[in-house]
């Protein structure tokens, strides 16, 4: 076993914001970035497209969710001191309108409600930029942990 990371949740985030450190891989899979980072707060905006479309010609909700869960974890992220971890233990999304290529980007805000030793809480809300409505929202429970390497 290793020393933990002598880096702060928000730290390595805006590491992630500012290059010098890689977007995550899935945000290549699924046209999205983590674009800024306050303490327990994380924002990410993404491209909805065709490829991401439902056998309905609508986007899957499955793309909403995962830039939620995203805005989520990382706002519970900023909370984390350096040597701890989290995961995600339970996600609610309430999707409210449908998303089309034509509706532009997606921008998902997240703030942490509550960060403890082994609990952490969120919840995040989805707009489109363009025309300011609310596309869906979410709640999250996370568990917290020591990182082990």
């Amino acid at each position: 076993m290793t020393d933990a990371p002598a880096e702060t949740g928000l730290e390595f985030l805006r590491a992630i914001i500012e290059g010098r450190r890689p977007q995550p891989p899935i945000s290549a899979v699924l046209d999205f970035e983590l674009v800024a980072a306050e303490p327990g707060e994380a924002t990410f905006e993404g491209m909805p497209g065709e490829q991401f479309y439902n056998p309905m010609n609508t986007v899957h909700g499955g793309y909403m969710a995962t830039l939620l869960d995203s805005a989520l974890g990382s706002a519970v992220m900023t909370r984390m001191p350096a040597g701890t971890a989290y995961t995600t233990a339970q996600l609610s999304v309430n999707l409210l309108r449908p998303v089309l290529a034509d509706t532009g980007k997606l921008r998902a805000v997240g703030r942490a409600i509550h960060v403890g030793r082994t609990i952490a809480t969120a919840e995040a809300h989805l707009i489109g930029i363009a025309d300011g409505k609310l596309y869906a929202h979410a709640t999250t429970t996370c568990a917290v942990f020591p990182v082990r390497l």
